[in-house]
């Protein structure tokens, strides 16, 4: 049986530039902690976004250009990036909030033999959120936790209102 870890979305963009924040930039040291001990596979998300994202729904109604495929912003922290390399991970992109194909990677690669899948990353909000409840719907028995000291959302009360919301839905929150 694998353990399985999926670090979301840990760009420079959301840790610290165009929608980064001091809590993003807090957990870094943490998330690398998680990585490094991890015993178990991992998934890297990269949100995944083009020059024409001001035209895209998504733009429309957050008006700020970030990840921007082959920018500095759409890369990996630098301490995350190291960490990952140094432990090996799969890396796939995300062209919205929550990968539709995250499920379809995972189902082909572990089949019956996934023991758990644990997430951390940015934003809880908005990107952890939308992926754990996604694998949650896609793999109703296998224990999906997300680790709280690990994540961080656009703002403090929105990320504990999204721990509220998936562990409602009976995700596992430490």
């Amino acid at each position: 049986m694998k353990k399985l870890l999926i670090v979301v979305d840990m760009q420079k963009d959301f840790v610290d530039g165009a929608l980064g924040s001091a809590e993003a930039v807090a957990i870094v040291d943490s998330v690398v902690k998680k990585i490094e001990s991890f015993e178990g596979d991992i998934i890297a998300t990269y949100d995944t976004h083009y020059e024409n994202y001001m035209d895209t729904a998504e733009g429309k109604k957050l008006p700020v250009p970030h990840c921007i495929k082959r920018t500095a912003g759409w890369e990996l922290d630098g301490k995350v990036k190291a960490a990952l390399e140094s432990h090996g991970y799969t890396a796939i992109e995300k062209h919205t909030f929550g990968s539709v194909d995250l499920p379809r990677l995972i189902s082909e690669t572990y089949g019956d033999s996934l023991e758990s899948i644990e997430l951390c990353g940015l934003c809880t909000d908005i990107c952890v959120v939308s992926n754990a409840l996604i694998l949650k719907a896609s793999f109703t028995e296998t224990p999906i936790t997300v680790d709280s000291a690990c994540c961080a959302g656009v703002t403090p009360e929105t990320h504990n209102a999204a721990l509220a919301t998936m562990g409602c839905c009976q995700i596992n929150i430490i």
